[in-house]
């Protein structure tokens, strides 16, 4: 077969390990075929955990990243893999949301990038986190992230 631009990846059509840390994740990515053009991409992780750090207890959030892509796109197995390693991961839940969200910009260098961690209630207090790496695009589309705010049973 022929070197693409997919040659370089390693976890993609094979079996992998979930990575046990943050740390140990592997985030790989590819060329983009069409960076000459403004874009959105979403992933949406409805279904992200962690630990707290103090009672090592479950906590729960529904995650929306979006990002504009540079040069590069994060290889969607690689991204689950990595959202995954925070199962075992103690932090809270700032901590947890900001990490991811730096960890991508560093790695991809995107020309834009958001995310909405919308944390389900421990103690009463749901938590959600924002944070973007700058104004948004005023070229691309961007939807709203679609998370209603916590309503409890109201």
């Amino acid at each position: 077969m022929s070197e693409t631009i997919y040659s370089n990846l390693k976890q993609l059509g094979g079996d992998t390990i979930m990575p046990q840390s943050p740390e140990e994740a592997v985030l790989e990515r590819v060329q983009n075929p069409q960076a000459d053009v403004n874009y959105n991409v979403r992933f949406t992780a409805p279904e992200f955990t962690s630990l707290c750090p103090m009672t090592g207890q479950p906590d729960f959030a529904h995650l929306v990243i979006d990002y504009v892509p540079g040069d590069w796109l994060v290889e969607s197995k690689s991204l689950k893999l990595f959202l995954g390693s925070f199962r075992n991961h103690g932090a809270f839940h700032e901590d947890c949301t900001i990490s991811i969200a730096r960890r991508l910009v560093t790695f991809l260098d995107p020309r834009w990038l958001r995310i909405g961690g919308y944390w389900y209630p421990r103690g009463g207090i749901p938590i959600d986190v924002f944070w973007q790496s700058g104004a948004m695009p005023a070229d691309v589309w961007i939807p709203d992230q679609g998370v209603p705010p916590y309503r409890g049973r109201g």
